[in-house]
């Protein structure tokens, strides 16, 4: 499967996220929904990106205790998401515990990814975590198949070896920025390129394409970097 973009709808308002949302219509097949925009606007915001066109990624990162987090699985699969993310951190039975409520929803089972480290993170900077963020993600990825997760959400500086040592696990990869993009809070970058080089199967953009002057235009770009990249 060749890489896919997603465009992080991280936006105030949901008039504004349905607003951009038209305006990305056949330029690009997946829309994220994250923490601003979910409790902004509801579950139906799902729905209504599904009836645009688009697949929907819903980036809740959820952590809490085992069933906590099952019954989270199928709050969001019930809600229309098809792909959804959880922390690696929250250990064997929360993901084990994910993965049996996703499959309860037989072919409309949401693909799980686990976040590994956030790509905010720099050395160091991990709190109680002495390991590079890099070989973090690596030692969590490398879990995370066996707890039946899909894929992982890593920065494209571990897609490689993640890919190298942990055979059909997906990488989804943030902190992607075109060259000459502001960095803004993230840390760990990598452009467009170089992470399908990597290895990577999904490729979150939010602030480069939701700032540019025609974001239609900056998304189409973006995934023919990407193509030219195979």
């Amino acid at each position: 499967m060749a890489a896919q973009l997603i465009v992080a709808l991280d936006l105030p308002r949901k008039e504004d996220a349905l607003v951009l949302a038209r305006e990305l219509q056949g330029a690009v097949p997946w829309c994220k929904v994250g923490m601003e925009l979910f409790t902004l606007a509801g579950p139906d915001i799902i729905r209504e990106l599904h009836d645009l066109g688009f697949h929907v990624f819903l980036d809740m990162k959820f952590y809490d205790i085992p069933h906590t987090v099952a019954q989270a699985v199928k709050a969001a699969a019930a809600a229309g998401a098809e792909l959804l993310t959880l922390h690696c951190q929250g250990g064997e039975r929360m993901c084990s515990e994910a993965r049996l409520a996703a499959d309860s929803y037989g072919s409309k089972a949401p693909r799980l990814f686990g976040v590994t480290a956030l790509t905010s993170f720099g050395p160091g900077e991990m709190p109680g975590i002495s390991a590079d963020p890099s070989d973090f993600a690596l030692d969590l990825a490398g879990k995370a198949r066996g707890w039946g997760l899909d894929g992982v959400v890593c920065s494209g500086h571990e897609a490689a070896r993640i890919k190298a040592s942990c055979q059909g696990l997906r990488c989804l990869c943030p902190g992607i920025r075109p060259a000459g993009a502001d960095t803004d809070d993230q840390q760990r970058i990598m452009t467009p390129a170089r992470a399908v080089q990597a290895g990577a199967d999904f490729l979150v953009v939010g602030r480069p394409i939701l700032k540019a002057p025609s974001p239609a235009e900056a998304a189409r770009a973006i995934q023919a970097e990407m193509k030219a990249a195979v």
